[in-house]
């Protein structure tokens, strides 16, 4: 028996690995995304343009106009606006992602004691997320003149603070995207290898006319489906590698957590990927049919996910639609394991979900399968 099941796990591999397009198919693409994706699926505010609308040109603007040119680390570009039509165009056209209008009378509101002086900050709202950072970044620049102003009119600072904020980020201390991004990669391009592999291995084996060859073979239909899945997690396995080779020794994200503890996850992970992959291929006919289904449940599987939103900010009907998201749960694994260190007890009540996901994907898979062959 384990002679036939190596026999058939190594004409699989053969199919995949057969010839040299299909090898660049395999190696190729986890290296492209591991290169871009860290750089391109940012949500730091970087390389950003702050319009500045100053229609006062007195002391205080100018003074206010120098700070946020010296200090909004956020903006690396400023254009100078003289009129309407100009902030118009520069928020229409993505020209700015902010502009900031400093009212005629504000050295005027400034002199005045009890004044208190307004700005306006138009922000891109299509840029929700971004514009949202940047007001942040401006309001602290804002604040703080506005306070070394009260100091400068007293002649002392206003009100000594009792206690002092001092934040602290655990797990990420320099709040790099960086370390938060390349471990989510894992789960990510790891989901698309599993997925491809195996929602196309049963249609492409109709589609071939070899399906019929393995159903008159001495193979029973549990020792196909091990066929297919072998292969799947042989390839999640060395796609995963390659993520956390280049996360360690090229991008520096250092690495807290246990290999093996790691690996097991990645294993529970591919194993759930190909219950719903051998699912897909054994209810499709043809390798389209299977290529579309499996980009039907991999978009809103990754939308679910907590990558690109966190899953406390979706309703709570859909929070609870996410408990069957195989995605959800590896990517709590995955940075537990590499960010934290998390303890072992902690990492199986993340991954418990995975083996239930498994089970009940694979006996689903196998059902269908058994029906279809029967």
């Amino acid at each position: 028996m384990l002679r036939r099941l190596l026999a058939l796990i190594r004409k699989e591999l053969q199919i995949i690995l057969g010839d040299k397009q299909s090898r660049l198919l395999v190696v190729m693409p986890v290296i492209v995304q591991t290169a871009i994706f860290p750089l391109a699926a940012t949500l730091e505010i970087k390389n950003s343009t702050l319009g500045i609308y100053d229609e006062n040109h007195g002391p205080a603007a100018i003074e206010l106009t120098q700070r946020l040119r010296a200090q909004a680390v956020t903006f690396t570009h400023f254009i100078d606006i003289d009129n309407d039509h100009q902030l118009n165009d520069a928020i229409e056209r993505q020209r700015a992602l902010a502009v900031i209008r400093i009212p005629p009378d504000f050295s005027a509101q400034i002199a005045r004691a009890n004044a208190t002086p307004q700005l306006q900050l138009l922000l891109d709202g299509r840029r929700t997320n971004a514009g949202q950072i940047a007001a942040g970044y401006i309001q602290q620049i804002v604040q703080s003149y506005q306070q070394d102003l009260a100091s400068a009119r007293t002649g002392a600072i206003t009100s000594t603070p009792s206690s002092e904020l001092v934040a602290r980020a655990w797990f990420n201390p320099n709040l790099d995207y960086l370390d938060y991004i390349l471990p989510c990669l894992i789960a990510l391009i790891t989901t698309t290898g599993v997925l491809i592999v195996t929602a196309l291995s049963l249609a492409r084996e109709r589609e071939q006319g070899t399906f019929d060859q393995l159903l008159v073979s001495p193979y029973t239909p549990e020792m196909i489906m091990i066929g297919k899945i072998v292969p799947a997690l042989l390839i999640a396995t060395f796609h995963a590698t390659l993520i956390l080779i280049a996360a360690v020794f090229i991008y520096q994200v250092p690495f807290q957590g246990s290999l093996l503890v790691l690996y097991a996850g990645i294993i529970l992970y591919a194993l759930a990927l190909a219950g719903v992959g051998l699912f897909i291929s054994a209810l499709c006919s043809t390798q389209q049919q299977a290529f579309i289904s499996m980009f039907a449940f991999m978009m809103p599987a990754m939308m679910l996910s907590g990558f690109a939103a966190p899953v406390e900010n979706m309703p709570v009907w859909l929070q609870h639609v996410t408990w069957i998201n195989p995605i959800r749960h590896f990517m709590e694994v995955v940075k537990a394991v590499y960010l934290k260190n998390a303890a072992a007890d902690h990492i199986a009540s993340l991954a418990w979900p995975l083996l239930v996901i498994g089970a009940i994907t694979l006996s689903a898979a196998a059902v269908l399968f058994r029906r279809k062959t029967a």
